[in-house]
């Protein structure tokens, strides 16, 4: 069967609402090169259309039961003939086959549409992971989680209404309204058409109003759950400050809101379900009267009267399933308008149309008069230049604020720099692909964050499809093997929500391992050992000198002790660099580094 490949540049680059989300959903029924599924949705189509003739034919049989119990031919002589209870094993025979083709519809749609779920989702996913650091840094993660969540969600709905329900449903009544036209007369046909209409426009103007209450309850619901995730998240923060109650009572805050947007929504419900039920039972009533009549005065029989009733049932049952579908509908288009909303923004950082892939000749790291803002009124770097030769270590110091770390952002790529330009081997990498960038360099953050799951699958995460023999050499380069073959479960053992069953060397440690086991010629520290005690410190040290061997290496450093073997040490102030050179150099100009130098010896000894 074709996979089909999941693409982010499918997805629109603006916001999308009502017509405009079906007609994103529904390419997705009839997609170009799969034909297999167009084979399925007309073979689910023709299914629906007998399962509907076989449902609009049913009440005939019933009719003719009757009046073959009452003595009267009111049918085909053939059908007559079966006798009372011939016709009435019909009956049961008719709504026997009408559920198994409906049921026969839904297993051979239901490929199609968790097909069209599984691509919907990966190019959300896919989507979210090519937006920019600043959207994800702005933005909450609960909250991004719960529009994917609802909007998928909302697309399933949709595709199974407009399939199963909708479509039939329509069918269905206009079946219905012309069997009893014909059969009968145009009083039927008005009240039954009348009834229709009222009860539509009534749904209408009531699930609007709803849409809006539901609309507010969503987003206290979203930050409800937010407010849970984060304080989870933060579960040793929480602890520390003894916060338990009041993060209880944040929460309880938000869900007090929750609480009166979902009261006001259960009203509204109320309030549209009977409604609803007065005017299919005013509908009813009006139409079985005209049925009375005409048994009374002889142009009908018994039979006609109980088909009437059974027509009305079939009538009413779906209408009041309009509501529910109307509603679900309305709601389902506003959950995925948000989730299209997502996936309609734009990504910050794009590759150049037909970029090349980054080519490593050496590994020379070059900065020239590099500029760089979050927010125009406040420039973080101001015309930094700096060279960092192949295989050479360049160490970056400075206060908290002076633009470190925005450095290893920009190199990254996480932002573009808005001055100046960036150069590998002489290549600008705003004109290369992010991938091939992000391969050419490992990264040691200050707070190695793990996934919640094995150690080897954290080491292994550096390379895709390295073998266990790979990921043991990296956990012996970076001196951690011995500590996970102790552990009782070795490689297998969990880790936990972010790491947090290992200590900060160990973490640090199976960090350096899966940034050994990349093995990328570029090489970025960003205070990798800051967050660490000295003792741990000097270990974790011994292994990122062995791992800066033969990379070029830039190295973002609080603590001057573990750069001091650098090739060149620049120190940064305000966004500037105010001094340049070696340890050595820099200690004899006694300037800022040796200012740095002296007090953070000082603090050592005491």
């Amino acid at each position: 069967m074709h996979r089909p490949r999941i693409s982010i540049t499918d997805a629109s680059a603006k916001p999308v609402q009502g017509l405009s989300i079906l007609r994103r959903v529904l390419p997705y029924l009839w997609p170009d090169g799969a034909n297999w599924v167009k084979y399925r949705v007309v073979a689910a189509l023709v299914l629906l259309m007998i399962a509907k003739l076989i449902t609009v034919a049913t009440p005939l049989f019933y009719k003719w039961a009757v009046d073959s119990l009452s003595g009267v031919v009111s049918g085909p002589a053939g059908m007559m003939a079966l006798g009372a209870v011939g016709l009435t094993v019909a009956y049961g025979g008719a709504r026997l086959l009408t559920v198994g083709f409906q049921q026969l519809r839904d297993a051979v749609f239901v490929r199609v549409g968790q097909r069209s779920l599984r691509i919907i989702a990966g190019q959300a996913f896919a989507h979210m992971h090519q937006l920019s650091m600043r959207y994800h840094i702005t933005r909450k993660t609960g909250g991004l989680s719960r529009i994917m969540e609802r909007g998928i969600k909302g697309v399933d709905f949709l595709l199974r209404m407009f399939v199963f329900s909708l479509g039939p449903l329509v069918l269905e009544l206009v079946l219905v309204c012309a069997t009893l036209f014909f059969l009968f007369d145009v009083r039927f046909l008005l009240v039954v058409a009348g009834t229709i209409a009222a009860y539509i426009v009534y749904t209408l103007l009531a699930t609007e109003w709803r849409v809006r209450i539901r609309r507010k309850m969503n987003e206290q619901d979203n930050d409800a759950n937010q407010k849970a995730i984060d304080s989870l998240l933060n579960f040793e923060t929480v602890k520390y400050f003894d916060a338990e109650t009041r993060e209880v009572n944040r929460y309880d805050s938000a869900m007090e809101k929750y609480e009166d947007a979902a009261v006001k929504t259960g009203v509204s419900l109320a309030a549209l379900n009977f409604g609803q039920s007065l005017i299919i039972t005013l509908g009813l009533t009006a139409v079985m009267v005209l049925a009375a009549m005409g048994v009374q005065d002889g142009t009908m029989t018994v039979g006609d009267f109980v088909m009437v009733n059974a027509y009305m049932i079939q009538v009413t049952q779906p209408l009041n399933f309009l509501g529910t579908i109307y509603r679900e509908i309305r709601q389902a288009l506003v959950d995925m308008g948000q989730l299209f909303d997502l996936m309609g923004e734009a990504a910050e950082v794009k590759d150049k149309p037909g970029a090349p892939a980054l080519r490593i000749t050496g590994g020379e790291i070059r900065f020239e008069d590099v500029r760089f803002h979050y927010a125009p009124d406040r420039e973080i770097l101001k015309g930094v230049s700096f060279t960092v030769p192949a295989g050479k270590t360049l160490a970056l110091v400075g206060a908290t604020g002076s633009g470190k770390s925005t450095i290893g952002r920009l190199l990254f790529r996480f932002y573009d720099v808005t001055g100046g330009r960036i150069l590998i081997d002489g290549q600008d990498i705003r004109d290369v692909t992010q991938e091939s960038l992000h391969r050419a360099i490992g990264v040691v953050p200050q707070d190695t964050v793990l996934f919640n799951d094995t150690i080897g699958y954290n080491i292994g995460y550096g390379r895709a499809g390295a073998t266990q023999a790979q990921i043991e050499d990296a956990a012996r380069a970076a001196q951690v093997h011995d500590f996970i073959a102790s552990l009782p479960e070795g490689y297998e053992t969990q880790v936990g929500e972010r790491g947090l069953k290992l200590s900060g060397g160990e973490k640090q440690r199976v960090g350096i391992a899966r940034t050994l086991l990349k093995d990328a010629p570029l090489l970025l520290l960003d205070e990798a050992t800051s967050a660490l005690d000295t003792n741990t410190e000097m270990g974790v040290q011994e292994v990122l000198a062995r791992a800066e061997a033969g990379r070029t290496t830039i190295s973002i450093a609080h603590r001057l002790s573990t750069i001091a073997d650098a090739d060149e040490i620049i120190v940064l102030d305000h966004g500037a660099v105010v001094e340049r050179g070696s340890h050595g150099g820099l200690l004899a100009q006694n300037g800022r580094y040796a200012q740095l130098w002296a007090h953070q010896q000082a603090s050592d000894q005491d």
